[in-house]
């Protein structure tokens, strides 16, 4: 096989599909930096793009991280390229969270079935819209649950009372956020409103709220807040809203970078599979919620994320910001 050469052109397709990942708020925290000497594609964390409010230790700003590095490790595969991954390579650097060698297939064998994924890179939508009652079969649980494990992470269907507990706690964090101006602020500052629309590259456009929820349970944050958003319907969510929590065993920023490849890893299998996906960080923005969110039973050390799975609209496409903006060469 003739090596291929890695040139700019390549390097930036591989980052634009990494930047496709979910981030909080959309926000995007990620900055990317090609050493074309060594092969070498550096991930550092965006301090500027972090929400010291919603995510004071950073968690989500490094799930979001690993949900891209997970896409970049896809996008190289499918390349027919070998990314050897490195976590956390330097400790006096925190942020440079990830460190990816591009070999080529002579040099080392590839992660089976990871190329497999690429289809969904760019299919992959939030959708806050409301799903049908039909539960995921044990089938799509099995596949999603090895997804995770592939990464280092765990799965876990909580059962009705679980899920019922869930969603106290993403009403409780909706009351919070209420009660406090101050809660609000981040939220304004993501979200993109009017002709903000028309020119956003990040954050949450308006036409990408939803519908308000009439009635139902399924834990969808509201991006509008206390603003009127014109033209906005409203629907019935499901009343049986279908629920997994992805978790570790650890709690540190390398746990959360495997949290995030882990969940990018559910979430491509999940579009395949058909399924539509929503994520929830709510209940798990405030430390006594999050404790509060995990099953004692279930061998879930640490609740990363809540996912909402289940068939209905896929969502639209989010704004991704220039790969020039996240991606220098040197």
């Amino acid at each position: 096989m003739v090596q291929l050469q890695l040139d700019q052109r390549t390097v930036t397709t591989l980052v634009a599909e990494a930047t496709t990942a979910p981030s909080m708020h959309n926000a995007q925290p990620w900055r990317f930096r090609f050493l074309a000497a060594e092969r070498l594609v550096l991930l550092r964390a965006d301090p500027d793009r972090a929400m010291p409010r919603s995510d004071p230790g950073d968690r989500a700003l490094h799930i979001s991280c690993g949900a891209a590095l997970f896409n970049l490790r896809v996008a190289a595969a499918h390349a027919s390229l070998v990314p050897r991954t490195r976590l956390l390579p330097d400790p006096r650097d925190p942020l440079l969270l990830a460190s990816v060698q591009l070999a080529a297939l002579s040099e080392a064998p590839q992660e089976k079935d990871l190329w497999r994924l690429h289809p969904a890179i760019r299919q992959r939508r939030t959708s806050r819209h409301p799903f049908s009652e039909e539960d995921v079969p044990e089938r799509g649980r099995a596949t999603l649950r090895a997804a995770a494990a592939r990464e280092g992470a765990t799965l876990l269907f909580p059962g009705p009372w679980h899920v019922e507990t869930l969603l106290e706690l993403v009403r409780d964090a909706e009351s919070r956020d209420l009660a406090r101006a101050e809660g609000n602020e981040e939220l304004v500052r993501w979200t993109r409103l009017g002709s903000e629309v028309d020119t956003a590259v990040d954050g949450v456009p308006a036409y990408a709220f939803g519908p308000r929820r009439r009635d139902g349970k399924a834990p969808v944050r509201d991006f509008s807040g206390r603003r009127q958003v014109p033209d906005r319907g409203d629907a019935d969510f499901e009343r049986t809203p279908h629920l997994a929590l992805l978790g570790t065993r650890g709690d540190g920023p390398r746990d959360w970078l495997m949290a995030g490849q882990a969940l990018e890893r559910v979430l491509l299998e999940s579009t395949l599979l058909g399924l539509s996906t929503s994520l929830t960080s709510h209940p798990l923005e405030e430390r006594e919620l999050r404790l509060l969110a995990r099953d004692p039973g279930s061998g879930i050390g640490h609740v990363q994320m809540v996912l909402r799975l289940g068939y209905g609209p896929k969502g639209p496409a989010t704004p991704r910001r220039p790969v020039p903006d996240v991606l220098s060469f040197g």
